[in-house]
């Protein structure tokens, strides 16, 4: 008896439809229910749309409900900085990794990459199943959270994999198990396997950021931003909503305006404009207008925000917050330290889940093609601005030198992504202007 058969016998008396139950399991409604929260949230639906309305003598006054979606630039800024130049494939054997670059272009892997990062970073984790299409070449699913329902036993041993969601009032299971993959639908009221095919791949891959309390169930840190944004939401509506009610200056007059004489003196025509208003000796007219604190409101406001971006790890620079001019490419990196940091916690469990994924191709390809023995790895290379010449013309000075090599030279350029490709169309180069040589000789 496997682990999952064991499970099943242990926890649902042995039930074909096991999965049913499992999914209503406490553990998976926290997890589930936790990133439809945050799916509401990056939606645009926050706390201080819930802000209630004023009603005062019968009427209707509206509150201000401002929305300041500040979580949607900050991930944009997390992916596009770990990502926005796509990792570079690495080997000790050629043909591995030109057959992997192969696989990598025909299955669009730098744009799968990114939007597994954008999921994870969102919800804490996300899946990814690898199979072979129709025309036997090597594809990805992506799972998002909501529809993830990982299967773990008593010792913490991932034992299976169930994919659910409902659509027009229709559920859908798929379980996926180490060698097979059995799909069920409720369509038509009853509950039915409505196929079920062989798994070459094995369980999904599992990309997560571990939660502190269970390292088995992934957290965002999107969590951490959520109540800071809603202060900044609530203090700058309100701040409105004070700015429009208590600024309205109101008109008064102390002592006794000038009566008008027999002939109209002393008063003021209402057919003409730019009169003045005519007072009786010792009489004043002014305009009492309520004191706005307004160094305060901006006193608090920037704090929060300052706050957001240090527990994001965001550079202030990156999100216009600073003004920069002629500062070094040391000075840069000094910047966006706490980025870099950032970045390198979580390029760790991307790498974690790419790992996974290149043992999975390489299982794949021993049943379509044949065994590649190479090693597989990856570099990541930050989007962190630099001056670029200085960067040239410190790799030329070494180079010329003798102290470091072309790979390393390569590797460190900033304008190549992918250095044995460039290695090889040089060596192409070479080859083809010595032909020429020899033609011309």
């Amino acid at each position: 008896m496997n682990k999952l058969e064991q499970y099943i016998n242990d926890n649902y008396d042995g039930s074909p439809y096991w999965f049913e139950s499992e999914c209503q399991d406490s553990w998976h409604i926290d997890r589930i229910i936790n990133s439809l929260n945050v799916m509401d949230y990056v939606d645009g639906k926050h706390e201080i749309l819930k802000r209630g309305d004023v009603v005062w003598k019968n009427r209707h006054f509206k509150t201000r409900k401002i929305v300041l979606q500040y979580v949607k630039p900050i991930l944009t800024f997390q992916n596009s900085f770990l990502l926005k130049n796509p990792v570079t494939l690495t080997s000790d054997d050629k043909g591995t990794l030109e057959k992997y670059k192969e696989i990598y272009k025909v299955g669009k892997y730098n744009n799968i990459d990114s939007k597994v990062l954008d999921l994870l970073l969102k919800y804490g984790e996300v899946y990814e199943y690898l199979y072979l299409d129709e025309d036997r070449k090597i594809k990805s699913h992506i799972i998002k959270a909501c529809d993830s329902y990982p299967v773990y036993n008593e010792n913490g041993d991932y034992i299976a994999f169930i994919e659910h969601y409902i659509s027009s009032g229709v559920s859908f299971y798929r379980i996926y198990k180490n060698d097979i993959v059995e799909e069920y639908s409720d369509k038509g009221g009853d509950l039915y396997k409505a196929g079920e095919y062989p798994n070459l791949s094995g369980l999904p891959i599992v990309y997560i950021l571990p939660s502190e309390r269970d390292e088995l169930k992934g957290r965002s840190d999107l969590e951490d931003w959520i109540n800071i944004i809603n202060d900044m939401e609530d203090l700058l509506s309100k701040y409105m909503d004070s700015f429009y009610k208590f600024l309205n200056p109101l008109p008064t007059m102390t002592g006794t305006k000038l009566s008008t004489g027999k002939n109209g003196e002393g008063g003021i025509d209402y057919d003409l404009v730019g009169q003045v208003l005519q007072l009786d000796h010792m009489s004043k007219f002014e305009f009492a207008v309520a004191d706005m604190d307004y160094n305060s409101f901006k006193e608090v406001y920037k704090t929060l925000h300052q706050n957001l971006l240090n527990i994001s790890m965001t550079p202030a620079i990156s999100m216009n917050s600073m003004e920069i001019s002629n500062l070094s490419e040391t000075s840069m990196k000094i910047l966006f330290y706490m980025a870099i940091a950032k970045a390198n916690m979580t390029a760790k469990q991307l790498y974690n889940g790419f790992d996974e994924r290149w043992k999975k191709i390489k299982k794949l390809l021993q049943m379509i093609d044949k065994d590649y023995k190479g090693y597989i790895s990856c570099t990541f290379k930050f989007d962190i601005p630099a001056n670029d010449k200085e960067i040239i013309e410190n790799l030329n000075t070494l180079y010329t030198m003798g102290t470091i090599s072309l790979e390393t030279l390569l590797s460190q350029s900033p304008y190549i992504y992918d250095v044995t490709s460039e290695i090889q169309r040089l060596q192409e180069d070479k080859n083809d202007m010595d032909d020429v040589d020899n033609l011309v000789d």
